[in-house]
């Protein structure tokens, strides 16, 4: 297990928690987080090309907050491309896991409810979330927590429903290039029809080609401005048209400013929880 204090000093907040070894299931990232503070925590989730699910493991408060309302403890999953997502608490000890959309499909049994939503673990996977959700509790250590997730993941891997290679192309495509693809080559270099890909991708990843294209970019360009970069230089590198093209795009995604997205505490322990993003796994 690697433990680190802080990659800047929002990170500091927080005992982080990463594996030991690449997991079994591709395109699966986990991290455990504790809380150093009894301090009340509010952190706006900034939206990611990945599923997430957040396993409340402590005593304490953890919720999530969406435009639908509230999902207090258990666990919540945050779909691709969710704006507007609140988490908060106090005393805080959760376990989280991020999928890339191509597995998300078969592990949570779930398709259109990967796109823009907050929904409970519960609600997909039945008394099964309770089940896993007690064994995680009662765990002594954080990597025994990795390897009962890590279980879990796999066997609903395994039976769960592949989506269809097209769309794993598509997407291993789109995360290659960085979000600059043409969908319509996507689609003939796959072998089908752009609408057939664009109704059987969101079907099975949640989000549409393009959508998805622009979610990539953003999480590129979001990093970069997180790591110092200035708007205009970032815009130029990422293949923004312009600033204001970037502008516009961060704004869409995560309801602030370029200079907001900077400083988000959401990004601070990136270096740290998430080194190797599920979402650029091959699978």
């Amino acid at each position: 297990m690697r433990s680190a204090g802080s990659a800047h000093d929002t990170a500091a907040v927080w005992d982080i928690a990463t594996p030991s070894r690449p997991g079994r299931v591709p395109g699966v990232g986990m991290a455990g987080f504790r809380a150093r503070t009894a301090d009340p925590v509010d952190l706006s989730v900034v939206p990611y090309p990945a599923v997430t699910v957040a396993l409340n493991l402590s005593d304490g408060l953890l919720a999530v907050d969406d435009f639908g309302g509230r999902l207090p403890n258990g666990g919540v999953v945050v779909g691709l491309a969710s704006s507007g997502v609140r988490g908060y608490g106090r005393d805080i000890e959760c376990l989280q896991v991020r999928l890339s959309p191509v597995i998300a499909h078969a592990v949570l049994g779930a398709s259109s409810e990967l796109g823009a939503m907050v929904v409970s673990l519960e609600d997909l996977w039945g008394r099964d979330a309770a089940r896993i959700h007690e064994q995680l509790c009662a765990a002594g250590s954080w990597e025994d927590r990795f390897a009962i997730a890590e279980a879990a993941l796999a066997r609903r891997h395994e039976a769960g429903r592949a989506v269809d290679p097209e769309v794993a192309f598509v997407w291993r495509q789109t995360v290659t290039n960085r979000g600059a693809v043409r969908i319509e080559r996507l689609a003939d270099e796959a072998g089908w029809s752009r609408k057939r890909l664009w109704s059987r991708f969101r079907s099975q990843v949640g989000i549409n080609p393009k959508r998805a294209a622009q979610l990539v970019r953003f999480d590129h360009a979001a990093h970069r401005l997180a790591a110092g970069h200035s708007p205009a230089l970032v815009a130029a590198e990422i293949g923004y048209a312009d600033q204001s093209h970037l502008h516009r795009d961060v704004r869409a995604f995560a309801g602030v400013t370029p200079t907001a997205v900077a400083g988000a505490p959401w990004l601070a322990v990136d270096g740290v929880a998430w080194a190797a993003p599920a979402y650029l796994s091959k699978a």
